[in-house]
């Protein structure tokens, strides 16, 4: 099973973590660490997923959520 880091920055609203979870957990990905920090009407969280499936297939679809504003992965 592979370990991926990823930082993501979205919208500071109720329901964006809970969406950014389900689809964490849809595409298979299995959360091992979160940290989560607020800047101003932003957050920034920083997950670490491991799943047998590529990273890519994640970070597409979080991409698709109307609250991201950037996605990167940390090596």
């Amino acid at each position: 099973m592979n370990s991926y880091q990823i930082e993501v920055v979205a919208q500071h609203r109720i329901e964006v973590l809970e969406r950014i979870l389900r689809v964490i957990r849809h595409r298979g990905f299995t959360v091992t660490q979160m940290d989560m920090q607020l800047i101003d009407d932003k957050v920034r969280l920083k997950f670490t997923v491991k799943s047998d499936r590529t990273l890519v297939l994640l970070v597409s679809q979080l991409d698709k959520l109307p609250d991201i504003f950037n996605i990167d992965r940390v090596l």
